[in-house]
C-alpha cells in the first residue's frame, strides 16, 4: 500500500485567499516610523500542482517586519509564533524608553528557508537572521541564534536537539503504525462526554 492511499487527509497549506487573510492578521510593523521591512513569500510558494501554495502561515502568528521577512516554499508557521526583525537597545544606564524615544530601534532582515517548520508558541529573536533549509523549532521554543539546515532546535534558550535525516515511505509508516497510548473504556464509561 503506498504512503498516498493510506493518508485519507486533505492538504494543511492555505489556499491563495487564506494565505492573504493569515499574512494581514500576522504581519505587523511596531516600529514602522524607523523602518517599513515587506514580507515576501518564494515563488515556489505557488508553483506546486494541484495546491494553491505549498505553505502555511498561522493568523495567530506575529511576523515582525520592521525588517524584512523572506519565507521560502513548504513553511509551517504555526500558531503563537513570533519571528522579531528589531531589537531595542539595551546598552548603557540611560532609561530605555529615553533611548527608544531618541534613537528608535535596531533592525535587520530575516530569510526563513524552504521547508522550515517553527512550531506553536516559539519565539525567533532579532539575532536570528537565517533560518536555513529544513529547520525545526519546537514549541514554545526561544532561538537566539542562526541554526544549521535541517537542524532540530528546542527549549528556551533553543539548542540543538537533533537533525532530520531522510526517510522513505516504509520508515514513515512505521512511524505511523506505533502503538498509541488509548484511554481504558472503563474510563470512558465513567466520564461524561463533552465534545
Amino acid at each position: 500500500m503506498s504512503l498516498k492511499s493510506r493518508m485519507p487527509y486533505g492538504p494543511t497549506t492555505l489556499t491563495r485567499k487564506q494565505l492573504v487573510e493569515a499574512v494581514k492578521a500576522a504581519a505587523r510593523r511596531p516600529h514602522g516610523n524607523v523602518h517599513k521591512g515587506r514580507l515576501y513569500i518564494a515563488p515556489e510558494a505557488f508553483e506546486t500542482e494541484g495546491l494553491e501554495t505549498n505553505v502555511l502561515i498561522s493568523r495567530f502568528s506575529i511576523i515582525d517586519c520592521t525588517g524584512s521577512v523572506y519565507i521560502g516554499p513548504w513553511c509551517n508557521i504555526t500558531a503563537r509564533c513570533r519571528i522579531y526583525t528589531h531589537d531595542h537597545v539595551h546598552a548603557g544606564r540611560r532609561p530605555h524608553l529615553q533611548v527608544e524615544a531618541e534613537c528608535g530601534v535596531v533592525w535587520q532582515d530575516k530569510r526563513i528557508g524552504a521547508d522550515v517548520c517553527i512550531y506553536d508558541g516559539s519565539i525567533v529573536l532579532y539575532q536570528v537572521t537565517d533560518i536555513p533549509d529544513g529547520v525545526v523549532v519546537g514549541a514554545g521554543s526561544v532561538l537566539t541564534k542562526n541554526p544549521g539546515p535541517y537542524e532540530i532546535w528546542a527549549g528556551a534558550p533553543a539548542r540543538k536537539i537533533g537533525e532530520r535525516e531522510d526517510i522513505d515511505d516504509a520508515g514513515i509508516r512505521k512511524v505511523l503504525d506505533r502503538d498509541k497510548y488509548r484511554l481504558s473504556e472503563d474510563l470512558l464509561a465513567r466520564g461524561e462526554k463533552w465534545y
